[in-house]
């Protein structure tokens, strides 16, 4: 593990599990399931194991993070504002207009973000590109590429798929590149199994030539371990398959489609950050709380009592 220590990044996840919630909170809109249950991974990414400065976004020999499910970005904008990038107050201009932090990360908008994704499918392509003109420009940086599940339906993947572990054969084969399935289980109103089951995705995957790692997606230290494993791979990029939970971290909202692109109102929210950081409530998220108890408020004043009918 490039960083042995594991309770500080599940501190820091369970701080992004905060942030998420009260960012979609105040922009009354955007994706909270997937963006949940992919922090774990991104987490363990940007604290633990990719080299960047944040001070200078386009540094040659930086790792890229193409974030495939766009619409989860509110994890990757936590993360980033962390890591330095922007000032965390900014996170409450999420989906605001002339924001930089968009519904679904621009690249051209902010500094950081490696490709403009959300069409999803699109995204595993874009890496494979990267992984292959940086193999080209002798740069031994390395990419990551994070997919939702629902997004492997899509054609243009398996096509990036066929040709990720030829790719620069002989000698400039794509082991600079590691591919991070969120496999949550849940697209749009439904079930992945439902809609158009993936399964056996592992056994597909070994058959187009792909090392793959089959991990819990919210076990930080396995996390770590698979990214171990891809590092040490040789002649094939990896694919790590990370089985999470949507929503997790917010019993509500666990497993459950209604959540994959709804918003809490405020009073839902206070109710998920209490469970996410539980009791005593954290110095650090007493005003976040108390912020969104102002704004259910405001959103439900009370009612004023009735008149009262005189007597005659």
């Amino acid at each position: 593990m490039a960083n042995s220590d594991l309770a500080k990044l599940e501190a820091i996840a369970r701080e992004g599990r905060v942030q998420i919630i009260r960012m979609l909170t105040h922009a009354g809109s955007g994706h909270p399931g997937g963006s949940l249950s992919v922090i774990d991974i991104l987490t363990d990414l940007y604290f633990n194991r990719m080299r960047y400065d944040a001070r200078r976004p386009t540094w040659e020999d930086r790792d890229r993070l193409v974030l495939s499910k766009g619409h989860c970005v509110p994890a990757q904008y936590f993360c980033m504002a962390r890591a330095g990038y922007f000032p965390e107050s900014s996170l409450l201009t999420l989906r605001k207009l002339g924001s930089p932090l968009q519904g679904h990360p621009d690249r051209m908008a902010l500094p950081g973000i490696e490709a403009a994704t959300g069409s999803l499918g699109q995204g595993l392509s874009v890496a494979i590109g990267m992984a292959l003109g940086l193999k080209l420009a002798g740069k031994g940086s390395r990419v990551y590429c994070v997919m939702g599940d629902g997004e492997m339906q899509e054609g243009q993947v398996w096509e990036s798929l066929m040709s990720g572990p030829k790719l620069g054969a002989p000698d400039l084969h794509l082991d600079n590149l590691c591919v991070i399935l969120d496999y949550n289980g849940i697209q749009l109103d439904s079930f992945v199994k439902k809609i158009l089951d993936l399964e056996p995705v592992v056994d597909k995957l070994k058959a187009f030539g792909w090392p793959v790692l089959d991990i819990n997606g919210h076990d930080i230290g396995q996390v770590d371990k698979a990214l171990d494993q891809a590092l040490a791979t040789k002649g094939a990029p990896t694919f790590v398959v990370a089985h999470t939970v949507k929503g997790k971290g917010v019993s509500f909202m666990e497993n459950d489609p209604e959540w994959h692109g709804k918003s809490p109102k405020p009073n839902e929210a206070v109710e998920a950050i209490r469970e996410i950081v539980g009791e005593p409530t954290p110095e650090w998220a007493a005003p976040i709380i108390a912020e969104l108890q102002a704004m259910e408020k405001k959103r439900c004043p009370p009612r004023p009592p009735a008149p009262r009918s005189e007597k005659r």
